[in-house]
């Protein structure tokens, strides 16, 4: 190793040249670099050279582009808990439980939660209520009680998304449910003749889709908040919807119950259909989950067990790359860290998955319901810990252990 004393010629080069010197090492070399000295593992730890290393882990805050979503933690911690997301390494606790929804005597039905998670809260459907729960300080848990409940459905929520400092529910009583997190403004509205299975909210707009096989388009401006822009009739009942990062265009997934693809594209401005994605899909093979990545790039799972990765870019026909899920079940919900890294949740025994786009099998599997089965219904993730609701419980997988 080079010497640490001050007359050694290590300290006459530059920090610059140091700098381009220590680029050429490998996470291993440069965690052995800053063991030397002081100096060495002040400067074997700078973001400038973790962060070529980061862009290619798992789950390490860097999208495709290179943008970085963690910014203020450091990027060499990143590395280190992304090979714990790599190898499976993390302590699992079930941090909330719930009770079935009684429906009538001796019958009950689960709940079937779903979530969203910002840096300071983790906001869970329970029920006809959305409730807020307060991270702890560094990640280290879950406060059991709940710091705000957002209610105004007379049915169970089913989807609702969490977009600057609002929340929008779509729920079984076929409303629509706008809150302002820090504030006492809400407003709701009738949406659809059935229950609203799924809500996005992008630029001004909310789209949501319904059994009653028709997907809406919703106005949020100044007088004209609730107003249906537009009418989509996807003769299928819709299970997903996402607009598009472009604010120009949104996607459905369906049941595919009849004999048009499952995922189609619309325009958001005028409301026709724009494209399908696919051509070889069976029937009742219902896409439950969608994701954009980018404008270009989206993520789908549903009944028939397959991830699909699609570039609309490239081809609208048939996706870029498929993962099938080993155990053929039925995957409820799908997320990513725009980068390599998707997470999926399947319809039996609470099983999460965790899989790198760059292998074809699964990476790490985690079983978290036994003996009674129960799909993971959503999850989400941060670089440090992953969510799943399931029928009864919320789970909590922490990789920094």
């Amino acid at each position: 190793p080079p010497s640490s004393s001050p007359s050694s010629p290590l300290w006459v080069l530059p920090e610059e040249l140091l700098l381009l010197i220590c680029s050429y090492l490998d996470a291993q070399a440069l965690g052995r670099l800053g063991q030397v000295c002081r100096r060495l593992r002040f400067l074997s730890s700078r973001d400038l050279l973790w962060r070529p290393i980061a862009r290619g882990c798992l789950n390490s805050g860097f999208t495709q582009l290179g943008t970085d979503l963690e910014a203020g933690i450091p990027v060499k911690e990143r590395v280190k808990v992304s090979q714990n997301w790599r190898h499976g390494r993390c302590r699992r606790e079930t941090v909330l439980k719930w009770k079935c929804k009684q429906v009538a005597p001796f019958c009950s039905t689960f709940l079937m939660p779903w979530m969203e998670l910002d840096r300071e809260y983790l906001y869970l459907s329970q029920a006809e209520n959305i409730q807020a729960y307060r991270l702890c300080p560094g990640g280290t848990g879950l406060q059991r009680h709940p710091q705000a409940i957002f209610s105004g459905h007379q049915e169970d929520v089913c989807r609702f998304v969490l977009v600057n400092s609002h929340i929008v529910s779509g729920g079984g009583d076929g409303n629509i449910v706008l809150h302002k997190i820090h504030g006492s403004y809400s407003f709701k509205f009738s949406a659809h003749e059935q229950e609203v299975n799924c809500v996005d909210f992008q630029g001004g707009l909310i789209v949501s889709g319904s059994r009653d096989r028709t997907a809406k388009v919703w106005s949020l401006s100044t007088g004209r908040v609730g107003q249906c822009l537009h009418t989509v009739q996807t003769e299928d009942r819709v299970w997903s919807i996402a607009i598009s990062p472009l604010l120009s265009s949104f996607v459905t997934g369906t049941a595919c119950c009849g004999h048009t693809s499952p995922l189609r594209i619309w325009d958001l401005e005028s409301g026709q259909l724009l494209t399908c994605l696919g051509t070889d899909f069976h029937r009742g093979a219902g896409v439950l989950d969608v994701f954009y990545e980018t404008p270009s790039l989206l993520l789908s799972c549903g009944y028939d067990t397959y991830i699909r990765y699609w570039d609309i870019r490239t081809s609208t026909r048939k996706c870029v790359q498929e993962w099938e899920e080993p155990h053929d079940s039925a995957l409820y919900c799908i997320r990513s860290d725009k980068n390599h890294m998707i997470a999926s949740g399947s319809s039996y025994y609470g099983v999460v998955r965790l899989w790198d786009k760059r292998q074809t099998r699964c990476l790490q599997s985690f079983h978290l319901s036994s003996p009674t089965s129960s799909p993971v219904y959503c999850l989400r993730f941060s670089t440090t810990h992953l969510y799943a609701a399931l029928a009864s419980a919320l789970h909590v997988l922490d990789f920094t252990a």
